[in-house]
């Protein structure tokens, strides 16, 4: 493994390039102006809340349906359950990176987008036989949305409406487990949550009478979020025979305050054919609060056999009625009580030690997961599902692997003024294996 070292900064040079790289398509059918997805821009749903909350697992957690309470390995991290972090026998240096298309459609009009975009960094470091730590980022929410859409017979004749945001929030952290006793080991996260939002509205006239002098109007709130974040976990295996072992896991993460600043302005536009003259017509000085994240936890159980198999299953509930931005009111606007997910997993690996049949050592997975999302529209509660696959190819004469997952599911539905979002995400990663922190036997 010599040459670990310059391959990890090679691949973490080319995920971090992930940041700068977002590729969109769009396809669109069908004539609606009154439909929201008429801007053909990536998620609608993410106008709400903090945005779309996004999978930061490793992706041989995303093969398997994110079922991470009781998934532990020895070679891999598992950033969602720090517990796992005390089963680690080697560093590990794991990252990847999610290319995804999303389809979008609603009331008579269809739209197709894609992203490409850095899915996580793991360095996992066994301390000694029964501690570990990990070091970590991880994307958490991100927003990204571009809809439009008219009224007619309002004071002003028709308007159009424009309606358009970014950002992201992110997360760095630390984390660090011990078993406390055979069997028994529990962890911890604690790290930054930081990021910036911008949610911005446009308004303009449809003057048919003098075109070249419309008069708009822009209201756009900047939010500077940051703050200490921490999550628990545990992890309790029992071995039933000589081969199969039966794990119970789960995680912790109270409620927890983020500072945020809110800065709000509306901008006044005015058209004079070959000019355009902005004029900030109101603001009201920065305003500081709180966002207040909500309550969440999973418990989950697997058996697994040996380096053969294995099978999860995960519930995870987020008490979202705990979550509020008090200097940004509109960040609260169709956020619902709680959410809810179950997700299903499993690996299999024909046969580990098999030095001839190169396939014979690929892992493969599989899972399902059914949830509902955390915003609530039109009276109305997301469903969220689908199914993933993924796959573990070994490096020779390596614990080193090269992984790739892919996820298809939905969001939504087409009822109640909604729309029904179709998403592929297909995850490439890797995770390189060396000896740390252990004494040499031999000069």
């Amino acid at each position: 493994m010599s040459h670990t070292p310059v391959k990890c900064l090679f691949i973490t040079l080319f995920i971090l390039g992930c940041f700068k790289v977002t590729a969109q398509t769009t396809a669109s059918s069908g004539t609606n102006t009154s439909n929201p997805t008429n801007g053909h821009e990536n998620d609608p749903y993410s106008k709400y809340g903090i945005g779309e909350l996004w999978n930061g697992n490793n992706t041989v957690l995303r093969g398997m349906a994110n079922a991470t309470s009781t998934f532990e390995n020895p070679y891999e991290v598992n950033s969602d359950n720090p517990a796992s972090y005390s089963f680690l026998k080697l560093t590990t240096f794991e990252g990847g990176a999610t290319a995804s298309t999303r389809s979008v459609v609603g009331s008579g009009t269809q739209t197709t987008t894609g992203t490409l975009s850095i899915a996580y960094l793991n360095l996992g470091i066994p301390i000694s036989k029964n501690t570990g730590m990990c070091f970590g980022f991880r994307p958490y929410a991100h927003t990204y949305y571009n809809l439009a859409d008219s009224t007619t017979n309002s004071p002003l004749s028709s308007i159009s409406h424009s309606y358009n945001g970014e950002g992201n929030i992110n997360y760095a952290y630390v984390g660090g487990a011990t078993k406390l006793f055979k069997g028994l080991s529990i962890g911890f996260n604690v790290g930054y949550m930081f990021g910036n939002l911008r949610n911005s509205t446009s308004l303009l006239p449809i003057d048919t009478a003098v075109t070249n002098r419309a008069y708009a109007a822009d209201f756009s709130n900047y939010d500077r979020i940051g703050g200490i974040y921490w999550k628990a976990g545990f992890l309790y295996e029992h071995k039933l025979d000589s081969e199969l072992t039966f794990r119970f896991g789960g995680t912790f993460t109270a409620q927890q305050n983020l500072a945020e600043r809110l800065n709000a302005y509306q901008i006044s536009v005015y058209n004079f054919g070959d000019t355009l003259v902005n004029d900030t017509s109101a603001y009201g000085g920065e305003k500081r609060g709180k966002l207040r994240l909500p309550l969440s936890y999973s418990l989950g159980v697997m058996i697994t056999k040996n380096d053969k198999w294995s099978l999860a299953i995960d519930y995870t509930a987020t008490q979202w009625s705990g979550y509020n931005s008090s200097p940004d009111s509109t960040l609260n606007l169709n956020v619902g009580s709680g959410s809810y997910k179950i997700s299903v997993g499993g690996e299999y690996t024909p046969n580990i030690t098999d030095m001839r049949n190169y396939f014979s050592r690929v892992t493969y997975r599989m899972g399902l997961y059914y949830g509902t999302d955390y915003l609530n529209i039109n009276n109305t509660t997301l469903p969220c599902y689908g199914i993933t696959l993924g796959s573990s190819l070994p490096f020779r004469r390596s614990t080193s692997h090269l992984h790739a997952a892919i996820d298809i599911g939905r969001l939504g539905m087409t009822t109640n003024n909604l729309v029904q979002e179709t998403y592929v995400r297909f995850t490439l990663g890797f995770s390189f294996n060396d000896r740390w922190f252990i004494p040499r036997k031999y000069d």
